[in-house]
């Protein structure tokens, strides 16, 4: 039995074509990573070679076909190899099935290690819908992959940068549709899995802010009901348990008071509605370098049985292969995994 008590975590590295094994490569550059975690690598050693060759990072590779086998010392990448990426099958830039079909077999790799208890918690890059839909994998996107491959019913997508967390009703789904689904139930339900993943955080008395969903929380009835018949109700059944929560609040007031530190985390009814402020506060474009100069932020999966963390950006074609990708999104997004990792033990 190893007395390390770094927890073992597997990273996918997303789409082979995107920016995912890079901003990888250079997470892992990073030395004080492997003071949090262990870190494995789920990927094609091919497609990993390719970037350190476009890369200036003194790094090697350590191409293993069991955890046991990895060493976990910065300087070497220990690389899980699936074997599934021909370098002449290799497109930068370009959505095919050959790397859809390759980034969901690495995210159904780390799924299955985990569950199988090899490793503490995954780490995911950026996958492509298109891609990984044209390999006949039908899936809206990693949030739904592993509730499929986990048997997970209730899930929630958490965003967070810093103090800043939102948490969805619903994601990826077409906007009249994510209407229908605001349900007091479904409501319940995501302000109990915030609330947990926030004592999770350390938080002993977490502060939750519930959006609205119509303009003004609806106006009393004017401009649509489901504020009053859906979302207070949830809130109120969410106060009789003892929980600090508010709402509905208009979604035009509710970000500014949670980064003024009114509340730890905000329950959001749509996929935009939580991801435009985040995305505004963590991604910083500068108009003089035509570079991005902040793009931080992480992405959890709450309710699984297993820890999921991952970047909050695509797979960014256009700079993929290039060497210019930013990897401050991993970096936290594998400093969070390995925190959460360690909670659950």
């Amino acid at each position: 039995m190893s007395e390390d008590k770094r927890p073992i975590l597997g990273i996918s590295v997303g789409d082979p074509g995107g920016i995912g094994p890079e901003i990888t490569v250079k997470a892992l550059n990073v030395e004080d990573i492997y003071d949090h975690c262990r870190p494995l690598v789920v990927a094609d050693h091919r497609v990993m070679e390719d970037v350190l060759g476009f890369s200036d990072f003194n790094l090697k590779l350590n191409p293993v076909q069991h955890v046991r086998d990895a060493i976990f010392k910065h300087g070497t990448i220990d690389v899980l190899d699936m074997n599934n990426m021909p370098r002449d099958c290799l497109r930068y830039k370009e959505v095919t099935p050959e790397q859809g079909r390759a980034s969901f077999e690495y995210v159904a790799k780390v799924i299955e290690l985990a569950t199988d208890q090899e490793i503490d918690g995954t780490v995911t890059g950026p996958i492509n819908k298109a891609a990984i839909n044209a390999a006949g994998h039908h899936y809206a996107g990693h949030t739904e992959i592993y509730a499929a491959l986990t048997d997970t019913r209730d899930y929630s997508m958490m965003l967070s940068h810093g103090n800043f967390r939102v948490t969805h009703v619903s994601t990826h789904v077409s906007l009249r549709q994510a209407c229908d689904l605001v349900k007091k139930e479904r409501v319940i339900r995501v302000i109990d899995l915030t609330y947990d993943a926030l004592k999770n955080f350390s938080l002993s008395e977490p502060r939750i802010g519930v959006a609205g969903l119509n303009p003004h929380c609806g106006e009393e009835g004017m401009f649509g009901y489901e504020d009053d018949e859906e979302i207070l109700p949830a809130v109120e059944h969410a106060r009789k348990k003892g929980y600090d929560v508010e709402g509905p609040i208009p979604a035009d007031t509710i970000f500014s008071k949670m980064k003024g530190g009114m509340y730890d985390a905000v329950v959001v009814m749509y996929h935009d509605q939580g991801h435009i402020p985040m995305k505004f506060f963590g991604f910083q474009y500068d108009q003089k370098t035509g570079q991005w100069g902040e793009m931080s932020g992480v992405n959890i999966t709450l309710g699984l049985p297993i820890v999921r963390t991952s970047v909050d950006h695509g797979t960014a074609f256009g700079k993929a292969g290039e060497g210019r990708a930013n990897p401050q999104s991993m970096i936290e997004a594998i400093k969070l995994g390995a925190l959460l990792s360690r909670k659950r033990r």
